[in-house]
């Protein structure tokens, strides 16, 4: 659990690369880590913060949580033993824990919109951000 724990967290700094990318590119509006942080941070009672503070504590939610997913990563394909390569696994994962976030939680909590109810651009780049960081977390995660 801890080696998909660090492959996790090292496998959300080339999905939050793409996905900055895609926000410098007009596609994102603002980040999901950023809204969920400031729902998060508003509902813990800190409404007084700057915006550095939000977004260092928006890259570490985010960065704690794709360690957390990683971590769950490793112990499913342990349980399941899929016979696929590790990177369509960590794919397919990632796929899984887009759907889980933007179509489930996230809405549920009214954070953002379903994806299919979101502005263009931002589900696209969401989910193949979600690709990139499986298949990351697949290729490092080896063969165990």
């Amino acid at each position: 659990m801890i080696r998909g724990a660090v492959v996790g967290a090292v496998a959300t700094v080339p999905m939050s690369l793409l996905m900055l990318g895609a926000q410098r590119l007009g596609l994102m509006g603002a980040q999901p880590p950023e809204k969920i942080t400031a729902r998060l941070l508003t509902e813990l009672g800190w409404r007084r913060r700057s915006k550095q503070s939000q977004d260092v504590a928006a890259s570490l939610l985010h960065l704690g949580f794709g360690a957390g997913a990683g971590a769950l990563f490793v112990v499913l394909r342990r349980g399941l033993r899929l016979p696929l390569p590790p990177v369509l696994q960590g794919v397919a994962f990632g796929s899984g824990v887009w759907f889980v976030s933007y179509m489930g939680w996230v809405p549920w909590l009214r954070i953002m919109p379903p994806a299919d109810e979101d502005r263009l651009g931002r589900p696209q780049t969401m989910l193949a951000a979600h690709w990139v960081y499986g298949g990351v977390l697949g290729a490092l995660s080896g063969r165990s």
